[in-house]
């Protein structure tokens, strides 16, 4: 994994304003491009986007205050058609316009090139195991919400607390698949995953394949596959969070398995009275690499 993020960095600097083709990185790599995006956001903090964005203004900040080219010809260089469109990129990245940064020779924010290394970590063992599982549909009420990755998303919590506790029970039986019970469900997530960007977020229960569900429950149809559950325990939600971190961190470039699409799961194991501590699962579907 790691020689496919750092071929994806080397790729970067060869496009110059080209695109920058992730799926052949991936497949050179023997991996996917869902995947090799997933680990690059979770790994360097920001999508391969991004990454190409701040990157890219980096070089071409030199160009603009000290080349004597003209600004048109540099846009065209870093793949813009008009200095307009050029000058609001450069200006998101450096928050100086191209004027300015001819006349004055900056300020520029500069982006690094970045270079993935082995570091060791994983001092505390992860728990996991490997289990296979049928075609399930995932049942219940769904709604759009900003991702956040530390600390309670207050858009989440304020869509369970709408729930009526008769409905919270009328799920509980419904559920008839594993993970059995209240699920928290995670939908549609971007393949870069930025802080902000939208995702389906469910409060529902996992049924079988062809159980009948109530017309007034959303549902998700999830094919038959393998899935990886690691458990977390400790304060709710840090400890959840912590471990989804390290799963990108440390145990996918460590085994011999890469994320596939599909969603990912919570299902809550036990949990004090105010929840503030949590047993968890978290099921994230995988295939081997």
């Amino acid at each position: 994994m790691l020689a496919a993020l750092n071929r994806l960095v080397d790729a970067v600097e060869e496009a110059a304003g080209n695109e920058v083709d992730v799926a052949a990185v991936a497949a050179e790599h023997g991996t996917t491009e869902h995947h090799l995006r997933r680990m690059f956001s979770s790994l360097a903090g920001m999508p391969v986007s991004e990454y190409v964005r701040r990157r890219r203004m980096s070089l071409a900040a030199a160009d603009v205050a000290k080349s004597s080219d003209d600004l048109l010809m540099i846009a065209v260089r870093y793949g813009y058609g008009s200095t307009e469109a050029f000058g609001r990129a450069f200006r998101a990245v450096h928050g100086v316009g191209l004027t300015d940064a001819r006349r004055n020779g900056g300020p520029f924010r500069s982006q690094q090139q970045l270079r993935f290394r082995l570091t060791v970590e994983g001092n505390t063992p992860m728990q996991v195991r490997i289990t296979d599982r049928a075609a399930i549909r995932l049942a219940g009420h769904a709604t759009r919400v900003p991702l956040i990755y530390e600390g309670v998303n207050p858009h989440i919590q304020a869509h369970v607390a709408a729930i009526p506790m008769a409905e919270h029970l009328r799920l509980k039986k419904l559920s008839n698949a594993s993970p059995g019970g209240l699920l928290q469900i995670f939908d549609e997530l971007e393949p870069e995953g930025t802080e902000g960007s939208e995702l389906t977020y469910m409060h529902g229960v996992a049924v079988t394949d062809d159980t009948s569900t109530p017309d007034d429950l959303e549902s998700i149809a999830v094919s038959a596959g393998t899935w990886a559950v690691f458990t977390s325990e400790g304060p709710h939600p840090q400890a959840l969070q912590e471990t989804w971190a390290a799963t990108a961190a440390e145990w996918f470039p460590s085994n011999a398995w890469r994320l596939r699409p599909g969603p990912s799961i919570v299902a809550v194991l036990e949990h004090n009275e105010d929840f503030t501590t949590a047993t968890c699962e978290l099921w994230q579907p995988v295939e081997r690499t």
